[in-house]
């Protein structure tokens, strides 16, 4: 049995929909002869009536009913195919769902999510700040596709990828008198009131750190349990603090002074997946724009700090 081609099922529909070989031509962009060759071509080899011939006008023959029947749904299953990519590449209909540690989650994740909407305008985003004992269960469970750590997560299930460094600096408050130095030691604030986390707390012992290698056990005035609480505690004039940049990486933060510290200590940003689940193209693209919001507030960080 003679098989038809899309080629010419796009013809015949061409014909169909404009009832001229010259309308046809026209809405395929190409020449009538061309067009009338390839219907004339295509009856011949199919053996039956495709068209009548009235008054130049090129009519569906009856006998040809259900051929055009299945064009029609042929173009229909198109048409619905053009309408899911189209959806799919605006996001509709589909959500992406991940997580966040505390300090990144409060500039950094806002600053990625906006390029994502932009990208994808109707993706539904769910977004999760965790701690990092809260991290296991969020990815086995595959409650989301990925998280954005600042603490190494140890489990054989899971897999981290390095997508930024950054590091520990100090926060005071502003017009605090050692805000007037351009570089601070943990030995300058050995003696002042003490924002922190609690140690035992992996990112907790990351701030203490420094002063432990120092020679200095951190005598915390007051703790939180979130590095954003730290900074509110700073602002309001009630101690002074380190903390990674990521947390503190805003332009404008009044109240607030950031100044690097003498002692260098890195901090480094992971993405932490389930391993061998396949992530979606929107994760994909949201892990990107993590990695290049993450390097472009390092940069911001890079010269004298007196941010």
């Amino acid at each position: 049995m003679k098989e038809i081609t899309l080629r010419q099922v796009e013809v015949i529909r061409a014909v169909m929909l404009r009832g001229t070989i010259n309308g046809a031509a026209e809405h395929l962009g190409v020449s009538p002869p061309g067009v009338s060759r390839l219907i004339k071509h295509t009856e011949e080899s199919l053996g039956i009536r495709l068209f009548e011939r009235r008054a130049g006008l090129f009519v569906p023959a009856v006998e040809a009913g259900p051929v055009f029947d299945q064009i029609r749904e042929v173009y229909k299953g198109v048409e619905n195919l053009q309408s899911a990519l189209s959806s799919l590449q605006k996001g509709e209909d589909v959500r992406l769902s991940f997580a966040s540690s505390p300090s990144v989650a409060q500039f950094i994740a806002a600053r990625a999510i906006r390029t994502i909407r932009g990208r994808y305008p109707d993706l539904f985003i769910d977004l999760n700040i965790l701690k990092i004992e809260e991290t296991m269960d969020y990815l086995l469970l595959e409650r989301g596709e990925f998280v954005i750590m600042t603490s190494p997560v140890n489990n054989p299930g899971l897999e981290s990828e390095e997508i930024a460094q950054g590091k520990v600096v100090a926060i005071l408050p502003e017009g605090h008198r050692l805000a007037e130095q351009a570089v601070i030691s943990v030995r300058d604030l050995a003696n002042e009131p003490l924002i922190g986390v609690d140690p035992s707390d992996p990112y907790g012992a990351a701030m203490a750190r420094p002063f432990r290698e120092a020679g200095i056990e951190p005598n915390h005035s007051m703790r939180g349990r979130f590095a954003q609480t730290v900074v509110s505690l700073v602002r309001h004039g009630l101690g002074v603090a380190l903390i990674d940049e990521f947390s503190v990486a805003e332009v404008y933060m009044p109240g607030l002074a950031r100044r690097p510290i003498a002692e260098s200590v890195p901090v480094t940003i992971s993405v932490v997946t389930k391993k061998g689940r396949v992530l979606s193209n929107f994760a994909e693209f949201a892990i990107r724009q993590f990695r290049k919001e993450l390097s472009e507030a390092h940069l911001y960080w890079q010269g004298d700090g007196r941010k």
